[in-house]
């Protein structure tokens, strides 16, 4: 992601990073994240790169790359600064067309000088791009503690956590004595409770970033669960 004008705001389950015009990073796979942007001077401009599995292998095999053993656990990575990433980004203005996207003629060619571009300036990187194993099962209970703000399948939440739905299931039932639905309504609403009441936060402030759809189910799933719609928690104290 390269941020041309205006602030993008990314939250991973752990922090919250905020790149302005001229900043730029990387987006790990198979992890969860929220985009928040807001317009500089009534402006916003940003540019995704996407790099999916077949080219990224394709690539690996025309150039002869070994994947770098580093680990890079990070869900946003920071890409040291260069010059030729901003050249890049300069250079593709001429091959977009309506609709923000560049002619297919040239995306393929273009990822490939941006790819180069980046494992030169920054080699242990390969170790996230050329990463194609499936998520390894991992500490469920830390993961939906970090994680319940998204709203994601359940199949996601098992796929991220290197479980079948089946398995995920009984896990969670195992750890939480709760079905995985249950708890994170429950989850959510607690959160949701703490944020009006103690940080007087707005309910249409919150909804959202809590994994609600719409303001009007998250107002009844709060009364049906406190007693009391979200907007009269300052009323009942």
């Amino acid at each position: 992601m390269y941020v041309v004008k205006g602030i993008v705001r990314c939250y991973d389950g752990n922090k919250t990073y905020a790149f302005k015009g001229g900043d730029y990073c990387l987006a790990q796979k198979n992890r969860l994240g929220r985009y928040k942007k807001e317009k500089v001077d009534g402006e916003l401009e940003k540019v995704f790169v996407f790099f999916d599995e077949q080219f990224l292998r394709l690539f690996q095999e025309k150039h002869k790359i070994n994947a770098a053993k580093s680990i890079i656990s990070d869900t946003i990575v920071k890409i040291n600064p260069t010059g030729l990433i901003p050249n890049f980004i300069h250079s593709l203005m001429p091959y977009y067309y309506g609709g923000g996207k560049i002619e297919a003629r040239f995306s393929d060619i273009k990822k490939e000088e941006l790819l180069i571009i980046l494992l030169e300036n920054q080699p242990e990187l390969s170790s996230v791009f050329f990463d194609y194993g499936r998520p390894e099962k991992i500490n469920l209970e830390e993961f939906m503690n970090r994680n319940y703000r998204f709203n994601v399948s359940l199949q996601r939440f098992a796929y991220l956590t290197g479980r079948s739905l089946s398995a995920f299931k009984r896990d969670f039932k195992t750890i939480f004595n709760e079905t995985p639905n249950k708890w994170l309504v429950q989850k959510r609403l607690q959160e949701a409770y703490f944020l009006i009441d103690k940080k007087n936060k707005r309910p249409s402030e919150i909804y959202l970033e809590l994994g609600f759809e719409d303001l009007s189910h998250f107002s009844l799933a709060f009364k049906k669960l406190f007693g009391v719609r979200p907007t009269h928690i300052k009323l009942k104290s």
